[in-house]
C-alpha cells in the first residue's frame, strides 16, 4: 500500500458545521421533508440535485450501484427511467427490492429510500419519452445498455444513422425503454453534526402511518 494511501487519505477529514436536524424540524410525511431538502439543494445550485445512487442485487446476491436521475415523486413513490435490457432492470425483474440514495454532501445531508420497484405502464413511459430532447430520444435507440462494445465509434455511428432515419416526424418509443416506480416504505434523513454527532431520523411505514425514530450516528 502506498504512503499516500496510508497517511494522506486516512488524515482527510472536516467538521460538519451547517447545523442540525431536530425532531421539531420533522414533517408528518417524509416526502414533505424530502421535497423541502430537494428545493434547498436546487436553490444552492448543487450539480445534479436530482441524481441518486440506486442499488440492486443480482442473482448471486452481489449488490450493484449506479447513478440515475429522479424524474418524478409523490407521497408514495419515486420514478426513474432506463433501458429495460439494462443490468438494473434485469435485477429488478428477479428481485424488486431497491435502495435509492441522495448524496447532498455539499449541504452535509443524505436521504435514503428503501422500497419495491414496479414497471411503469406504456402510457406513462411514452408521455415522458416525448418530453425529452429529440437527441436524447434518438440516443435511447442507440445503446443496448450494459452490453459489451469494442469502440465508442460504434455508438456514434449508430447515433448519426438513426438521426438521419428519424430526421422527420416523431421519434417512436423503443420497445426496450421504460421506467420504474419505487414505492418506498423506509426513509432516512441524515444531517451532519459537529464532533461527528450527526443527526439521523428514520421514517418507517406502519400501515397508513409513519413511525419516526432517531438513530445514533
Amino acid at each position: 500500500m502506498s504512503e499516500h494511501n496510508e497517511t494522506g487519505i486516512a488524515d482527510l477529514r472536516r467538521e460538519y458545521i451547517r447545523g442540525g436536524l431536530r425532531r421539531k424540524d420533522l414533517t408528518k410525511e417524509p416526502i414533505e421533508l424530502f421535497e423541502l431538502w430537494l428545493k434547498q439543494a436546487c436553490e444552492a445550485k448543487l450539480l445534479d440535485p436530482t441524481a441518486m445512487c440506486i442499488a440492486t442485487v443480482d442473482e448471486h446476491g452481489q449488490p450493484h450501484q449506479r447513478i440515475v436521475l429522479l424524474k418524478h415523486f409523490d407521497a408514495r413513490s419515486l420514478v426513474f427511467y432506463t433501458n429495460l435490457g439494462s443490468r438494473k432492470a434485469k435485477h429488478l425483474t428477479q428481485n424488486n427490492r431497491i435502495s435509492l440514495h441522495f448524496p447532498w454532501y455539499q449541504l452535509e445531508r443524505q436521504v435514503s429510500f428503501l422500497g419495491k420497484a414496479e414497471r411503469l405502464s406504456p402510457t406513462e413511459v411514452v408521455k415522458y419519452f416525448h418530453s425529452r430532447p429529440r437527441d436524447s430520444q434518438i440516443a435511447a435507440w442507440v445503446s443496448q445498455q450494459s452490453s459489451r462494445i469494442s469502440t465508442r465509434g460504434i455508438l456514434e455511428g449508430k447515433f448519426l444513422e438513426l438521426k438521419q432515419k428519424f430526421q422527420s416526424g416523431e421519434v417512436p418509443l423503443p420497445s426496450f425503454w421504460g421506467g420504474f416506480k419505487v414505492e418506498f416504505d423506509s426513509v432516512e434523513f441524515w444531517q451532519g453534526g459537529a464532533y461527528r454527532l450527526h443527526d439521523r431520523f428514520l421514517y418507517q411505514r406502519e400501515g397508513e402511518e409513519w413511525h419516526i425514530d432517531r438513530l445514533a450516528p
